[in-house]
């Protein structure tokens, strides 16, 4: 038992722990998560019954990711534990040690004097113990290895919080439109576009937030992998759509509306004669025989658009296919099809401001414990009638100063 629990909190467990989230972190970011499983089959072929027998799909959810994560825990907490503990337990054990080194240089009384003067002036805490007194400086520095490794522990457990525990939603939004949450936060979408100006499939949306309290962000294109963060909101490209774009005119009047249709719609004055939009597909196929089959996009681009409807006239339904610039009459009104509207499907995560706030609190914190490990050494000397002795964990730095001291010190004499 005492084996089992002494490598749990080696740091030989920890890197292995650490090596295995990164991989898990990598083949997370190259396949990308939560997906339909049809679009897995799509893309991936025969791989993709392993890449769901594996949960490489949802690696974040699964149950090895979520068990590194409780072994890295276990792990940091027992190290820190560990830590504190020797630090604690070993103060008074580090400042007696010291007292009791043989001299490491020898030194006339003038020279003791002096050397005392100086680590009173560095601001050095004195003790008596016995002949000898012990000079201490940079205590803090004990530690700094325990705040690394707490700091790596809360930084795992927030970072876990903030993966775990946000609301998410997915939300499509039309360019020009809102989006409201239950908060009253405001997501604008200005526009969306496929391609970039090179041509490259490069799927972005121009997206702002505003929150209720009146602030707004910057406008901001929003890319796969590059969302726009802003408050406890953090809003990506998640995926997108295409929508049939029809302007109707009143025969009667000469009034006209535009009708942005995502799903199935009936366009009437009176419920029955009309057009019933059924959907918009990005190109077609003919076939010897000259009938038509519908196609879908497999660039992500509507190439050669058409409609497919269905004209309600003498309650008889028709259906047509139409292509952008094509009119139909029905009812009493005439319908022109238009080029169709790409429009982005957002994926909207909301994170409690204390997991945000505590997260930051927690790279602070190391930074913290860098630099005192790093910067702040503790530094014990020892001195008696005849000389001095350096003691500590990492006492050369304090040896090299002395020594250029006590050079300094003999050139004069």
């Amino acid at each position: 038992m005492k084996k089992a629990l002494r490598f749990i909190r080696s740091m030989r467990f920890g890197i292995l722990l650490l090596v295995l989230i990164a991989l898990c972190s990598v083949v997370g970011s190259l396949i990308p998560q939560d997906k339909a499983v049809s679009w897995y089959a799509q893309n991936y072929g025969s791989l993709h019954g392993v890449i769901l027998m594996l949960r490489l799909h949802r690696i974040f959810q699964s149950w090895y990711f979520i068990a590194l994560l409780v072994l890295l825990c276990l792990n940091l907490t027992l190290c820190s534990l560990v830590r504190i503990v020797s630090v604690v337990r070993d103060r008074r054990r580090v400042v007696a040690r010291t007292a009791a080194l043989p001299d490491q240089v020898r030194l006339s009384a003038e020279g003791v004097q002096r050397l005392r003067r100086h680590l009173e002036d560095i601001r050095c805490r004195r003790e008596t113990i016995g002949e000898a007194e012990v000079y201490r400086k940079n205590a803090v520095g004990r530690y700094g290895s325990f705040l690394i490794h707490l700091s790596i522990l809360l930084v795992v457990l927030f970072g876990a919080a903030a993966l775990y525990l946000p609301q998410v939603v997915d939300r499509t939004c039309l360019p020009g439109e809102s989006v409201v949450m239950d908060d009253g936060t405001e997501i604008s979408v200005d526009a969306f576009h496929i391609e970039d100006v090179t041509g490259r499939l490069d799927y972005s949306s121009r997206i702002r937030i505003r929150l209720p309290d009146g602030r707004n962000s910057e406008w901001v294109d929003i890319r796969v992998n590059h969302p726009l963060a802003f408050g406890s909101w953090k809003v990506y490209q998640q995926t997108y759509g295409t929508a049939g774009s029809v302007t109707v005119t009143n025969l009667a009047d000469g009034g006209s509306d535009d009708f942005t249709l995502t799903d199935t719609a009936l366009l009437s004055l009176d419920g029955a004669s009309g057009l019933w939009y059924e959907a918009v597909y990005p190109d077609y196929l003919l076939d010897p025989s000259g009938n038509m089959t519908l196609v879908t996009s497999t660039t992500g681009r509507y190439e050669h658009p058409v409609y497919q409807v269905l004209l309600a006239s003498d309650g008889n339904l028709r259906p047509i296919l139409v292509f952008p610039g094509e009119e139909l009459e029905a009812g009493g009104l005439r319908f022109r099809f238009n080029e169709p509207i790409e429009y982005p499907g957002l994926r909207i995560k909301r994170t409690p401001t204390v997991i945000n706030a505590l997260l930051i609190a927690s790279f602070v914190l190391m930074l913290v414990g860098l630099y005192i490990a790093f910067f702040m050494p503790p530094v014990l000397i020892k001195t008696d009638a005849e000389g001095y002795a350096v003691g500590g964990l990492k006492p050369e730095g304090m040896r090299i100063k002395l020594d250029e001291l006590l050079q300094e010190y003999r050139r004069e004499e």
